[in-house]
């Protein structure tokens, strides 16, 4: 009886071992930049009384000289993505330390007499010379249409949109969101993402490509604590 309690413990043991190997295989997703979708609420206008007018301002109104920029919340607007960004970075460091010590065993009580034709002469020479230099250079650019989540007291606009391309067995997510300044909207209806203030802007996939991209904890934890 107890031989196969013994054997049922090792077998449990064994299928947890395999549990945590397989799941060492696999990827932690990464870190998201931009929050998840937001439902865009617009918000109820007002009923409006009839004064026996023929117009009647409705929903969508604009006046005939105005242009059609977002001012409103739940209006588009068409990012440009142009991100450029290039980093060098150069360090050089360096060291040098040397030292000499000398014992005359001559000097010591007479039970070391014996070594004092030998002698001691300890000296030491340390030097160091480290060079480190990165370089950076990322480019990003296409083109996102989002929408106006909210409306600032100073009239900008806080933006959020998405978009989904699915490919084959994998698809790519285009995530951006920020905060816009009317007077940069051009009459495109569009504006430059380097205009765009607190612009977090993320590009990511899914599916088993993008899976088989990422390293698993298991192997990263092996790489930290590895010394060669």
């Amino acid at each position: 009886m107890n031989m196969l309690n013994n054997q049922t413990i090792w077998r449990c043991v064994l299928v947890l071992l395999a549990t945590v190997w397989l799941a060492a295989c696999s990827g932690t997703p990464p870190p998201v930049v931009v929050s998840e979708p937001e439902t865009v609420v617009v918000p109820e206008m007002p009923a409006v009384n009839a004064n026996g007018s023929i117009f009647q301002a409705q929903r969508g109104y604009a006046p005939l000289f105005e242009d059609r920029r977002p001012r409103m919340t739940g209006d588009i607007l068409t990012i440009v993505l142009q991100e450029q960004v290039s980093a060098t970075k150069s360090s050089e460091a360096s060291s040098s330390r040397s030292s000499n010590m000398g014992i005359n065993l001559a000097d010591l009580p007479d039970v070391l007499d014996r070594l004092a034709e030998y002698g001691f002469n300890v000296g030491s020479d340390s030097n160091f010379l480290g060079q480190g230099a990165a370089r950076a250079n990322n480019t990003f650019q296409g083109t996102i249409t989002v929408s106006v989540m909210e409306v600032l007291g100073n009239g900008n606009l806080r933006v959020r949109g998405e978009k989904q391309i699915a490919i084959n067995q994998g698809a790519e997510y285009i995530r951006f969101s920020g905060v816009v300044n009317p007077r940069t909207i051009s009459g495109q209806n569009t504006v430059l993402s380097t205009q765009v203030a607190d612009a977090r802007i993320e590009y990511i996939g899914d599916g088993y490509i993008h899976d088989g991209q990422r390293m698993g904890w298991f192997q990263r934890f092996f790489n930290r604590v590895n010394p060669f």
